[in-house]
């Protein structure tokens, strides 16, 4: 098994940067690629960000694309999320997650096995 634990949340403000970070444990050997997502009180859980192991391929939403940067360091099993120029609507629950046996990123929350318990980010107006 694999545990992911979030940290780095917190409250900021509008124009503000917050770093994620996710370290992951157990059987990271299986892992491949890693991700972010988030979800705001009321709406589905949406994809943030995307990393493959090599960090050859990475992705992220349109809505974060130029204000946000998903990295990795294999060495120490972990993945970050820079958030800069955050805004009122990045408000949510961020989740890392990790999935084993694809080798290009996947968007969409079932494409991924191992989760972490979220941690919250709020940005005030």
């Amino acid at each position: 098994q694999v545990q992911l634990v979030e940290s780095g949340g917190g409250l900021v403000q509008a124009g503000g940067s917050l770093r994620l970070s996710c370290a992951a444990s157990g059987r990271t050997d299986y892992i491949y690629p890693m991700g972010w997502f988030r979800q705001a009180p009321g709406k589905e859980r949406e994809f943030v960000a995307a990393i493959s192991r090599s960090a050859g391929s990475i992705y992220y939403a349109d809505s974060v694309k130029g204000r946000f940067t998903i990295s990795r360091d294999n060495a120490k099993n972990t993945v970050y999320l820079q958030m800069n120029s955050l805004k009122p609507e990045d408000t949510a629950v961020y989740y890392c997650a990790a999935d084993r046996g694809r080798v290009v990123p996947g968007t969409e929350p079932y494409e991924y096995n191992y989760w972490g318990q979220g941690t919250q980010v709020t940005v005030s107006s």
